[in-house]
């Protein structure tokens, strides 16, 4: 939604009230659908990753977590998409790039909230499972039901319509690739001796999503200034971009990209300072330990630009909007990449003796 939002506002599609009313609503619709059909689905998904290595399936469970997901996604997308329109529009009026700014706020904020919301909304409807057991079933059926409501809304906008009907394959397989990265986390922790990457977790994921999420707005809006997908011949799909073309050519998306991976290392100190102030993590920020920390940080933030540059073009080439397509797919790599990096990070920490008493505590 946020990158549909950010072309719209870059082309002048919301400058006057009327447009900017049917974009808002359109737009809020769509997430709204969009949240509550993946959160169905994730909740599915966890019951049956649960299932499946335990050999025990509880039905109130399951309703207990497909009712907390949906209730979250839609809370979630309400809150962010409301926030992002008003960051938008606050941008434009500033004479502020939105694709600066817009961006990295929506993938910063969006685990804050939903993460809040999903212990806030589960522990309450846990509390309820005993004593009012019709409770779950019916938040899943109110928020349902609200589906065709919002269906009806998105199909008013011509923008919003065409989003509706092809915009689910890369939400989905993002949701499959970024359960991946979860299932590698979750069997890293279980080990005590790792118990302290979870902590990390969430930052490496995050600054890489951010960063890789406001290159792709920015080549993709980029090339939304030459014209319609697909019908440039300059910017033809490539099947193998060169890392210097990527990273070291005179092209402003090639500058912007060296900027943003060299944001990586400061913007990781100033998280592990604020971590070991905390006195989080369970891990002492050992040099040797910065040092694998930061080679999975700058690795994972190379392969995420290199991606974009490619997967960008690629779909511009192919007739596909990189604005509905790009980004949940790189933050969904951002995720698995990031969490696979650093496991195998703390795997060899161990291996060579780098283990603190404390980890795991």
């Amino acid at each position: 939604m946020v990158s549909h939002l950010l072309f719209q506002a870059n082309i002048g599609q919301m400058d006057t009230p009327k447009e900017l009313w049917k974009m808002i609503t359109g737009n809020m619709a769509l997430i709204q659908v969009q949240a509550t059909v993946v959160g169905f689905l994730a909740s599915i998904a966890a019951v049956v990753f649960g299932w499946i290595p335990d050999g025990h399936f509880s039905m109130d469970h399951a309703v207990l977590l497909c009712a907390s997901s949906v209730a979250t996604a839609f809370i979630a997308s309400l809150v962010l998409g409301m926030i992002m329109i008003g960051v938008i529009i606050g941008s434009r009026k500033m004479g502020i790039n939105p694709d600066n700014v817009a961006t990295p706020i929506a993938a910063s904020l969006g685990d804050l909230i939903t993460l809040a919301l999903l212990s806030g909304i589960s522990w309450g409807l846990y509390k309820e499972l005993e004593s009012k057991a019709y409770v779950n079933p019916l938040v899943c059926a109110f928020f349902i039901s609200l589906l065709p409501i919002w269906i009806v809304v998105a199909k008013r906008s011509s923008a919003t319509r065409e989003v509706l009907y092809s915009g689910w394959e890369p939400v989905i397989i993002a949701m499959a690739i970024s359960s991946v990265g979860g299932l590698i986390l979750d069997r890293t922790v279980s080990d005590p001796n790792f118990a302290g990457m979870a902590v990390f977790t969430p930052v490496i994921n995050g600054v890489g999503g951010n960063l890789v999420a406001v290159q792709a707005s920015r080549i993709s809006t980029y090339l939304h200034m030459s014209g319609e997908p697909g019908d440039s011949p300059g910017t033809a799909p490539r099947k193998c971009p060169s890392p210097c073309s990527t990273f070291f050519s005179s092209d402003v998306n090639s500058r912007s990209a060296r900027v943003l991976f060299l944001l990586v290392v400061p913007g990781h100190l100033v998280f592990l300072y604020t971590i070991s102030s905390m006195q989080g993590g369970h891990t002492t920020l050992t040099l040797i330990f910065i040092v694998f920390y930061m080679t999975a940080a700058l690795l994972q933030v190379l392969i995420l630009l290199y991606i974009a540059d490619w997967m960008v073009h690629w779909m511009w080439g192919r007739h596909l909007d990189p604005d509905n397509f790009s980004i949940p797919y790189l933050t969904a790599l951002g995720d698995l990449i990031g969490t696979g990096l650093l496991a195998l990070s703390f795997h060899v920490l161990w291996l060579i003796g780098d283990r603190d008493s404390d980890v795991g505590d």
